[in-house]
């Protein structure tokens, strides 16, 4: 099993490297360009909404998977899709998706998928190994970890790139619902379309499965609620498809149907190009 880190604290994009010859440059220049990139690395003590500075709104370092390369979940981010090869595929699989009405909510509590971010939820990744759910998502999709004293569980701050804004956070547990684990495919919706009459170890699962879980910005995961596609889509445009895929994905594995309204928005967000 394969986490992410402390990776590099501050790394300057390849594009914005200066490609200039060593011994022509004029020491002025060499200042003025490095001032604004150094400033880029000082500490920040609040949540921190700044833009990335990437067009297609992918994580800058790389730290974003294509979710038909992450079939269980366990690496970071969420890349857009862009070839052709990608888009078909994901098509194909909305298109393997049943289709059914989304019944009444009656019976629905958040204790009937367990408690919030158990550890022992069997059959998943990350399962049983010490941390909490929450946490193993954080340190999944995070970098610059800080860790408690004394823990190498609990993360009290680290910067996470966003993938529904393609905002980068900067994030201290003191405010912690600036960042939420997002359901991709929320509980409540998967009560109404079959999950009430799951066994309650299905149901633990589906909570805890790092396939249906993403650390994103708390007041625009708050906006989704228990949406559908067909009701609610990334104000990111470019990862849209990578997020229907990711609700596909999960909806596949747990033989979980969905509108017909969200599958035909799924499919409209992975149209060909």
């Amino acid at each position: 099993m394969n986490v992410f880190v402390n990776a590099p604290r501050c790394t300057t994009p390849r594009t914005a490297r200066p490609r200039l010859a060593a011994r022509r440059v004029l020491p002025l220049l060499v200042v003025a360009f490095a001032a604004p990139l150094l400033a880029g690395c000082d500490a920040v003590d609040s949540v921190d909404r700044a833009g990335s500075g990437v067009a297609d709104g992918s994580a800058p370092d790389g730290r974003a998977t294509s979710p038909l390369k992450n079939p269980d979940g366990t690496a970071p981010g969420l890349a857009p899709l862009t070839s052709d090869a990608d888009l078909a595929a994901a098509r194909e699989l909305i298109e393997g998706l049943a289709v059914k009405g989304r019944g009444p909510k009656t019976g629905y509590e958040r204790d009937e998928f367990g408690y919030a971010w158990m550890d022992s939820a069997d059959g998943v990744p990350f399962a049983g190994n010490g941390c909490d759910t929450r946490n193993d998502l954080l340190k999944r999709d995070g970098q610059d970890i800080e860790f408690k004293s004394g823990s190498d569980c609990v993360i009290v701050s680290m910067t996470l790139h966003d993938p529904y804004t393609g905002k980068d956070i900067a994030w201290k547990k003191k405010q912690a619902t600036a960042v939420q684990i997002d359901h991709l495919v929320p509980l409540s919706y998967s009560w109404q379309l079959g999950a009430a009459r799951w066994n309650e170890d299905k149901r633990k699962q589906l909570a805890n499965d790092p396939l249906n879980l993403l650390p994103v910005d708390g007041p625009t995961n708050s906006g989704k609620s228990d949406s559908g596609p067909a009701s609610w889509l990334p104000p990111n445009k470019p990862v849209r498809c990578a997020y229907v895929v990711r609700f596909a994905q999960v909806a596949a594995k747990y033989e979980l149907p969905v509108t017909d309204a969200d599958r035909k928005t799924m499919l409209t967000q992975c149209a060909a190009r």
